[in-house]
């Protein structure tokens, strides 16, 4: 529920900017970035790896990338580049920034326990805590440096696990997107019966993201040994 409730909220500020503004400046950037061919593409994945690298959040970057290149091409590009990110940020917090993180989290319980964990089944961790992400997203690829799961292992690991909600993200940015070009004049998309389809496709990837979340969230508390939350009467 906790990622439903984040999704929301990204959803209700996006439509909000949309309405106070940016309707008018995301065409241009659109057109601008697309006209760069593949080097706008080279450079808006090599600034997403940035913003992950320096913990700035990325969720408006992936709707954004939704918008410029639309689901499937914008799947391509955030998802490399996230796991880019992702992957320097974890060489740094196992090598340059690792005296500072243990003295910051090296005592906390979760920390601990999941170094424990990740002794077992470092991949399998990795995984959950991309899907479910326990711990903040942009803070856990430093995290993940201090454990002992293989580099390999946690960069596949974290690409399988963190392309469910790049896909949700990308899928919603690619609908502003169309809102975008509305407001703009253009008609990108078939009509009535292109909505009806994009809407679909929203709410049946938002649900299979909020199911394998909430799957993942279990698993990973019988992981770290952590008791089951009951629901709330």
């Amino acid at each position: 529920m906790k990622r439903l409730a984040v999704f929301a909220l990204v959803v209700a500020a996006a439509v909000a900017a949309w309405f106070l503004g940016l309707k008018e400046r995301v065409p241009a950037f659109m057109e601008w970035i697309q006209g760069l061919g593949l080097a706008g593409a080279l450079l808006f994945g090599a600034l997403y790896a940035l913003a992950t690298v320096l913990m700035i959040p990325g969720s408006l970057i992936t709707l954004l990338a939704g918008a410029v290149y639309g689901p499937w091409w914008g799947t391509a590009l955030v998802s490399p580049a996230s796991v880019l990110g992702a992957a320097l940020a974890f060489l740094l917090g196992r090598s340059l920034f690792r005296d500072a993180l243990e003295r910051r989290y090296g005592a906390s319980p979760r920390f601990r326990a999941l170094q424990r964990a990740m002794e077992r089944e470092g991949g399998r961790i990795v995984l959950l805590v991309r899907l479910s992400p326990v711990f903040p997203f942009n803070l856990v690829n430093y995290l993940f440096g201090l454990t002992p799961v293989r580099f390999p292992t946690y960069v596949l690991a974290s690409f399988v696990g963190m392309l469910p909600g790049t896909f949700l993200y990308v899928y919603l940015g690619a609908a502003i997107g169309d809102l975008a070009r509305i407001g703009a004049g253009e008609t990108p998309d078939a009509g009535a019966w292109g909505w009806v389809a994009k809407a679909v496709g929203l709410l049946a990837t938002v649900a299979v993201t909020v199911v394998v979340t909430r799957a993942a969230r279990r698993a990973l508390r019988e992981e770290l040994g952590e008791p089951e939350v009951a629901a709330p009467a």
